[in-house]
């Protein structure tokens, strides 16, 4: 009932940007909170960034000020400008929309996309 598909991921030099993008699409009414998650090799998933339907954001505090969530109710989308990247920054970054009112009434929680990868690397 929701899908989430990831896209922008891929290799960049140590101080170089990507924008990763996240398209929700099924049959829903609402998504609440969406944001992104990320897994690097050998270690678990963490929280990376996340932003409310009204707008309120959060950041994992390595990426405060770097990172950059955004949103786009309309087109349900999330996007996530990644700037200033470092090595310790790769991983497989996943979109996650956290509560989801789908249109039969019912409520989901947790979507995930399947993943892309960041790599930074020289």
């Amino acid at each position: 009932q929701v899908h989430l598909v990831e896209s922008g991921g891929g290799l960049v030099q140590p101080g170089g940007s990507l924008r990763l993008s996240c398209t929700a699409s099924g049959s829903f009414r609402t998504i609440y909170g969406m944001g992104w998650y990320r897994r690097a090799p050998g270690k678990q998933r963490e929280f990376v960034a996340s932003i409310t339907s009204g707008g309120i954001t959060n950041y994992l505090a390595p990426v405060k000020g770097r990172f950059t969530i955004s949103r786009d109710n309309a087109k349900n989308t999330v996007s996530l400008q990644m700037d200033s990247l470092k090595p310790e920054d790769t991983a497989v970054y996943y979109c996650n929309a956290d509560k989801v009112l789908v249109s039969s009434g019912r409520t989901v929680y947790d979507a995930w996309g399947q993943g892309t990868q960041v790599t930074v690397s020289s």
